[in-house]
C-alpha cells in the first residue's frame, strides 16, 4: 500500500485541477469582470503561494500535524471552490481566490514529502508514483470539457469538490517523516535553507524552472494564436506535453540513478531554456508542435528531479519544509514573475521575443549558478536537533 494510496492521492488530486483549472478564466469573464481585475485574480495566487507553501509545510513540520495542515488545505480549498460559483463582486471573488489559495498551497509539497516518505529506501520509484497525477489530468482534461458543453461552467466547481473531497479521505492514509524533532531545528526551518548556501543556489534554479514553466502554461496558446493555429490544434500542443510526460515519470528512477537528481536538474533546467529558444525560433504552429514533443519531457524531469534533491539535502524533520520551499520558489515567485513578465513582454515584442528574452533569463541564470558553485563554498546538511 506504500504506492497505492500515493498513487491514488495524485490521481484524484491533479483530476479535481484538470476539473476547474482550464475554466476558471473563463468563468472570471462570464461574470463579468475586465482586464486588470482578472490580471489580479491570475497574478495575485502565485504570491500567496509563494509565501503560504513554506509557512504551512514549516507548521507541519514544528508540530507533526501534517495531516491536519493538509485536511485542512483540502477541505476549505473545496468549500470556497463551491462558494465561488454563486459569486459576482470582485471584492468577493478576490477574496475567496486568497483564502483558498493560502490554505490550499502546501498540499502539493505535502504530498510529495509523504510519498518520499512512505516509499523509504524505494524513493527513486517516486516518478511511477506521480504518475497517477498525468494520468487523472489527462483523462479529466478532456471529460471536463464534454461537461463544460453540455451542462455550463458551473460543473467545474462541483467537480473540484468532488474529487477533492473523496481526496480529503485518501490523505488520512498517507504517512510523513516521523524523525521530525519538534525542536529548535524545526522552528527555525526556514530560516535555515535560506541563509545555507547550497539551498540558495537550488532554490534560485528552482525559480528559474517555475519561469520556463509557468511562460508555457500562461503563454504558449496566445503565442500559437498570434501564428494562426485554430483551437484544435493548441488543444494538440497540450496532449502532446501530456503524453510525452508518461514515459519520463515512469522510469523517473533509471533518470534519477543514470544522473543523479542534481544533475538531472541541471539537465532539466538546460533543455527548457532550449526549448524558450526553440519557441521563438519556429514561426508556424507545425513547428511549435514539433518542439513540444521535447518540451513535454521537461517539466516532469525537472519535478523529479527536484522533488528527489529537495528530499535528499534536507536535515531530518524537514523535508516537508523543503519541499514547500521547492514549490513556493518554482510556483509561487518563478510563476508569479513569469507571468507578469510574459505579460509585458508579449505585448510589447510579441511571443517570439518574449520566448527569446525567457530563454536567455534561464541559460544566464544557470551559467550564473554554476560560476557561483565553483566561487562559494557548499555547507554540509546537519542531522535534526
Amino acid at each position: 500500500m506504500r504506492k497505492f494510496w500515493p498513487f491514488s492521492f495524485y490521481f484524484l488530486y491533479y483530476a479535481a485541477l484538470a476539473m476547474f483549472m482550464p475554466f476558471i478564466v473563463l468563468f472570471y469573464q462570464s461574470v463579468p469582470f475586465n482586464g486588470p481585475q482578472i490580471a489580479l485574480l491570475t497574478g495575485v495566487p502565485p504570491l500567496i503561494t509563494m509565501f503560504a507553501a513554506p509557512f504551512w509545510t514549516s507548521v507541519a513540520d514544528s508540530s507533526g500535524r501534517h495531516r491536519l495542515v493538509m485536511s485542512l488545505g483540502i477541505g476549505i480549498a473545496a468549500i470556497c471552490t463551491l462558494l465561488l460559483q454563486y459569486l459576482n463582486l470582485f471584492a468577493a471573488v478576490f477574496l475567496t481566490i486568497s483564502i483558498s489559495y493560502f490554505f490550499f498551497s502546501p498540499v502539493p509539497s505535502l504530498s510529495d514529502s509523504a510519498t518520499m516518505a512512505m516509499l523509504g529506501k524505494d524513493r527513486a520509484m517516486y516518478g511511477r508514483v506521480r504518475l497517477g497525477g498525468t494520468i487523472g489530468w489527462g483523462l479529466f482534461a478532456l471529460i471536463a470539457g464534454m461537461l463544460v458543453d453540455n451542462y455550463g461552467l458551473k460543473i467545474t466547481f462541483w467537480g473540484f469538490a468532488f474529487f477533492m473531497l473523496i481526496n480529503l479521505g485518501v490523505a488520512q492514509k498517507l504517512t510523513y517523516d516521523d524523525s521530525s524533532s519538534h525542536g529548535s531545528m524545526s522552528t527555525s526551518g526556514i530560516r535555515y535553507y535560506l541563509v545555507n548556501r547550497r539551498w540558495q543556489l537550488f532554490l534560485f534554479s528552482a525559480f528559474l524552472g517555475g519561469l520556463g514553466a509557468s511562460s508555457v502554461a500562461s503563454f504558449l496558446a496566445p503565442y500559437m494564436a498570434e501564428m494562426g493555429a485554430n483551437k484544435t490544434t493548441i488543444g494538440l500542443a497540450i496532449t502532446i506535453a501530456t503524453i510525452t510526460e508518461l514515459p519520463v515519470f515512469f522510469f523517473g528512477n533509471r533518470l534519477i540513478k543514470r544522473f543523479t537528481s542534481q544533475g538531472l536538474f541541471f539537465i532539466a533546467l538546460v533543455l527548457m531554456g532550449i526549448r524558450s529558444i526553440l519557441y521563438s525560433v519556429v514561426s508556424t504552429p507545425t513547428g511549435v508542435l514539433a518542439v513540444q514533443v521535447l518540451g513535454g519531457t521537461i517539466f516532469p524531469a525537472m519535478w523529479l528531479a527536484g522533488v528527489a534533491y529537495a528530499d535528499e539535502h534536507a536535515p531530518a524533520g524537514l523535508k516537508s519544509t523543503a519541499q514547500g520551499l521547492f514549490g513556493a520558489m518554482s510556483f509561487g515567485f518563478g510563476a508569479a514573475v513569469g507571468g507578469f513578465l510574459g505579460g509585458l513582454l508579449l505585448g510589447s515584442v510579441g511571443g517570439r521575443g518574449m520566448y527569446m528574452v525567457f530563454g536567455l533569463i534561464i541559460l544566464g541564470g544557470l551559467a550564473l549558478i554554476e560560476v557561483l558553485k565553483r566561487v562559494l563554498p557548499i555547507e554540509e546538511i546537519p542531522e535534526a536537533a
